[in-house]
């Protein structure tokens, strides 16, 4: 993967100069709210409006155009309608301003009628050397210098104040409401991008400056449309190695969500698939919605990462034990039992209709919590933990305890907050600037707290790893790779054997010399496939026989294959009739293809129905690791399978685990030609006995 050329955004970020193209007096108009909005909240910069018609501006001294202010700015804000854009952005450069933040709509977005206007403003902003935020943007915001390239209702919140945190969007209106969003649950922005069309600065030019500033923990994004998926796996490892995470809320994912980012942001979007598993493997957290976005920045900047998914549960009643466990569990967490020496202890505060297991529950024995609390906070077998607050008058006395010992501890400790909505919130928010979550529902905190340890964990084996290169199973090998399109199953399996695949022994015979057989040749049963490159899906055309058992069905079969083949495909060509030797085992399915968009990954599922009608499937971009490879396996919604259900022996999965690594670096090594390989069925056989392919496709890309 190759980054794109990073663009010092310093002075567009935090500019110390400001023009405003297009500065109405109407302070309630997109033109009026930016000047308005910095005159009130202070901004300490200097602003320069232009308006010809003008020669003062919402009392400030205006100019007839850029080129007539009297210095060069940093920053302008072009606040005019779309037909007079590229006019302002030529004037820009005449003025030597570095950057402009285009309001207008009317663009690429709104399909047809924008072509023209978008031509024109592509060729402003190559002629005039300005960098463009937009069109079709709400704008840029620094929230600490008060420097509002913006416009919008939430900005006039005199409440806010500068955190660790930035928004970047493809939505205004969504970035705006994630700013103030997070603000409302305790968790400050200090700068908010909108980043509208994306016509020259996009989304990775924002993200990728913003992530290696001291100034920000970690990033609040919302994304619609992208076919810069190499771009996003480069942001996401970045990510993941500064271990400042992206929160990010993906959508456009469904049919009617792709239409609507598309006439949105006049942008296509690639497969979720891949957007799916770029965020498993970098440093992102995928969100549902904004509330779930806050929740899980709270953990993050609480600063305590958990080591593990094991987490205890401390909770004054059963019910709320059970509610909060099940959560947890659903949101692939543990709740192991404490240790032996822990639960010795607990014995002697909890009363014996209590439980000292995990959930615990210290019924009725409510202003005894801190003491159980001390018991358990450095418990081993917990790497988190979960407490539900006390509540009433016992509220305050509760509180110093708990945070006493929440300070003697670098384990991330979440709060069930008990009480009643909206009493006591001077309390909540005392816990929370202690960097102490406090969600007050069980499934809010299981789902937020599994997002967050998914991140640790990854952030984890990454520390633990470093930065190894992947071992490599085999070394590159050379294929005889000529033409494009699909290649015959025989020659599909030379591929693999290149890499140690291993398939079904198979002779290649013509139709002749199948009829003048004496002695079969290959042990009976048989599969009995048309070997052709112009019909790579043999079941379609009726040109497969399988279990055949003895010489004379195999002459008939062969007979058939040929007929079927040239009934689907008058015109294909013929390589021969593969004889095969039957398998069996689990059956399974796993594929490689080099996307245009992501690169090169590869995929496995489990046969038949689970994979064609449940897409019970799991991806990762190539090459993976044995670890990757075994994480692919364990999130297949029928795993199970190859652990021996009902009586079957397990699955050979050491086998499926080291075809996955082998067929990651045959698309790796020969992503230039290789477009795809399917492997269906590939069968697993039981625990120590191997797989074997029973049939293949490798799709050539275009020469």
């Amino acid at each position: 993967m190759t980054t794109r050329a990073p663009v010092n955004l310093t002075k567009l970020l935090t500019p110390s100069s400001i023009a405003i193209i297009g500065a109405s007096t109407n302070t309630t108009s997109i033109s009026g709210q930016p000047l308005r909005l910095m005159l009130e909240v202070g901004y300490a910069g200097k602003l320069f409006p232009v308006n010809p018609r003008r020669e003062e501006v919402q009392g400030v001294k205006a100019y007839p155009n850029a080129q007539a202010i009297p210095e060069k700015c940093d920053v302008a804000l072009v606040a005019v309608s779309a037909a007079q854009v590229p006019q302002a952005l030529l004037d820009c450069g005449e003025a030597g301003i570095p950057f402009a933040v285009v309001l207008a709509g009317g663009f690429a977005e709104t399909g047809k009628l924008g072509e023209a206007a978008q031509r024109e403003l592509d060729a402003a902003i190559k002629q005039s050397g300005v960098r463009v935020v937009g069109p079709n943007c709400i704008g840029v915001a620094n929230i600490a210098t008060r420097a509002f390239c913006a416009f919008g209702g939430a900005l006039y919140d005199k409440s806010l104040e500068p955190g660790p945190v930035a928004v970047v969007s493809q939505s205004g209106g969504v970035g705006l409401s994630m700013m103030a969003h997070a603000h409302a649950r305790g968790v400050d922005t200090r700068y908010i991008v909108s980043c509208g069309n994306e016509a020259d600065l996009d989304f990775f030019d924002f993200t990728h400056t913003l992530l290696g500033q001291d100034d920000v923990q970690l990033i609040l994004a919302y994304l619609e449309s992208s076919l810069e998926g190499k771009r996003l796996r480069e942001l996401g490892q970045r990510a993941l190695q500064l271990g400042k995470p992206i929160i990010l809320l993906k959508v456009g994912n469904s049919g009617a969500g792709r239409r609507a980012a598309g006439s949105h942001t006049g942008k296509l979007t690639a497969d979720y698939t891949l957007f799916k598993a770029t965020f498993k493997e970098g440093g992102f957290i995928e969100v549902t919605d904004l509330h779930e976005m806050a929740d899980v920045a709270k953990l993050v900047l609480g600063g305590r990462y958990p080591r593990g998914r094991n987490i205890g549960v401390l909770t004054g009643s059963g019910g709320w034990g059970v509610m909060v466990a099940e959560a947890y569990e659903r949101n692939g967490l543990q709740l192991p039992l404490p240790t032996p020496e822990t639960a010795e202890k607990l014995k002697a505060v909890v009363a014996e209709y209590g439980s000292i297991g995990n959930p615990i529950d210290t019924t009725p024995v409510y202003g005894k919590q801190h003491t159980v609390l001390e018991i358990i906070v450095n418990e081993p077998n917990w790497d988190m933990l979960h407490v539900r607050s006390a509540g009433g008058p016992a509220l305050k006395e509760w509180l110093p305890n708990f945070l006493n010992i929440a300070k003697r501890t670098d384990k991330p400790i979440i709060v069930g907050w008990s009480p009643v909505p909206g009493l006591d919130l001077d309390i909540k928010r005392e816990l929370e600037k202690n960097g102490i979550y406090c969600p007050s529902f069980a499934a809010e905190a299981g789902r937020a707290v599994g997002l967050f340890t998914d991140f640790a964990m990854k952030r984890k084996r990454l520390l633990e790893c470093g930065q190894t290169p992947v071992q490599r199973p085999i070394a590159k090998q050379t294929l005889e790779l000529s033409g494009s399109g699909a290649l015959a199953e025989h020659v599909s399996k030379q591929c693999l054997a290149r890499y140690g695949i291993p398939a079904t022994k198979e002779v290649l015979l013509s139709l002749d010399a199948i009829l003048a057989l004496k002695d079969a040749p290959v042990s009976f049963p048989v599969a009995v496939k048309l070997a052709s490159p112009d019909i790579p899906h043999k079941t379609e055309a009726d040109a497969v026989r399988l279990n055949v058992k003895s010489l004379d069905e195999l002459k008939a079969a062969a007979q058939a294959v040929v007929n079927g083949g040239k009934k689907h495909t008058p015109s294909a060509r013929i390589d021969g009739i593969s004889v095969q030797e039957m398998a069996s085992g689990v059956e399974m399915i796993v594929g490689a293809v080099n996307d245009q968009y992501f690169g090169p990954y590869v995929m496995v599922g489990l046969g038949g129905v689970l994979t064609e009608v449940l897409h019970d499937v799991a991806h990762r971009f190539a090459p993976v690791t044995p670890a990757d490879a075994r994480d692919m396996l364990a999130e297949l919604k029928g795993a199970k399978i190859l652990e021996g259900y009902r009586g079957a022996l397990p699955a050979d999965v050491d086998a499926v685990v080291d075809v996955l690594v082998r067929l990651s670096w045959l698309i790796h090594d020969h992503r230039d030609r290789i477009a795809e390989i399917d492997v269906n069925p590939l069968f697993v056989r039981a625990k120590g006995r191997g797989v074997v392919a029973a049939d293949a496709l490798v799709v050539l890309s275009g020469v």
